[in-house]
């Protein structure tokens, strides 16, 4: 005995056309079976958040003292605009931390009241973020 086919009765008729709604497109119809992100941002998220950032170190008295003492001869021969190899920390912009960058350039001039260093290729290096400069 057979078993009976439980669509039987509509399997072979037409298939219905509304004379109301426009059919939709065929690449439509399969964009509504693809994958999507349910949560969107969050791979950046995790990417963020694997990002290693430093935290700030607090300088000794003697390499405040050191810093303060460099920072006076860079004053007294500023227009001479000299060379200088500058370590500073860079806060993160984006979360607690930063990194400490070094880099070498000349000082284009000191800003004494808001308390920073602009180099020639226009950068500026606040004394707060300072942890060592030596003139070259």
């Amino acid at each position: 005995m057979s078993e009976k086919n439980p669509y039987e009765d509509i399997i072979h008729l037409p298939h219905h056309v509304s004379d109301h709604h426009p059919q939709m497109p065929r690449a439509d119809r399969a964009a509504q079976f693809s994958p999507f992100a349910a949560l969107t941002g969050y791979d950046a998220v995790i990417r963020e958040t694997a990002r290693l950032t430093e935290s700030k170190m607090d300088l000794e008295e003697r390499e405040i003292e050191e810093l303060n003492g460099n920072l006076r001869r860079l004053l007294e021969h500023i227009k001479d605009r000299p060379e200088v190899e500058l370590t500073y920390f860079q806060p993160d912009a984006h979360k607690e931390g930063g990194a400490y960058r070094t880099m070498r350039g000349r000082v284009r001039r000191m800003n004494e009241y808001e308390q920073y260093i602009e180099m020639e290729n226009g950068m500026r290096v606040f004394f707060a973020n300072m942890m060592k400069i030596r003139e070259i």
